[in-house]
């Protein structure tokens, strides 16, 4: 069985493949030992799920790779990718901020309508000059059209061969006038 997963692993991109390889052998070869005491079902069923498991991730691994990201197939699973992650509990937090800052400017307009009026009036201020919805929707849509503008010339680096700076370890060179 470790022949089949030997050779589902050269499905796997040659990056990939070059930094995980090694390390998933083993641990199949080590699960492979624990399990060959079980019954001959449990050990067909654990084959069919490594096995299973093996292509679900050679197919991520490609798309990751077309799509420079993981969002084709979310899932839950920690995946064996040392990027940096924009971490959950920040969307909460700025969800909150968004919230506190809305209930203050409430506040505030109810403070104000309670105070008399101790200059005399400007004059009123039609409501259709500034309403808060259409303003935080434009800034909304420009954002994302930022982001999207963003993510767009990533992309195209990505694409271009930049990332491979990235991956250069000069540790791994031969030092020169050794």
């Amino acid at each position: 069985m470790l022949r089949l997963y030997r050779s589902l692993l050269y499905l796997y991109p040659p990056a990939y493949r070059c930094e995980y390889a090694d390390e998933m052998m083993l641990v199949l070869s080590e699960v492979q030992k624990e399990i060959g005491q079980h019954t001959a079902l449990k050990r067909i069923a654990y084959e069919g799920r490594e096995a299973a498991g093996l292509l679900y991730g050679v197919l991520h691994e490609h798309l990751r790779l077309i799509t420079g990201s993981y969002g084709m197939f979310p899932s839950r699973r920690i995946r064996m990718r040392s990027e940096f992650r924009f971490p959950k509990a920040a969307v909460v937090l700025m969800t909150l901020i968004l919230i506190a800052v809305l209930m203050a400017i409430d506040k505030a307009k109810s403070i104000q309508a309670s105070v008399p009026y101790a200059n005399p009036q400007v004059g009123p201020i039609k409501p259709e000059e500034f309403t808060l919805l259409p303003t935080l929707l434009v800034v909304l849509v420009g954002a994302c059209l930022a982001g999207t503008i963003g993510w767009g010339i990533l992309f195209a680096l990505r694409r271009s061969g930049i990332h491979r700076l990235a991956e250069v370890n000069p540790s791994n060179h031969q030092q020169s006038g050794n």
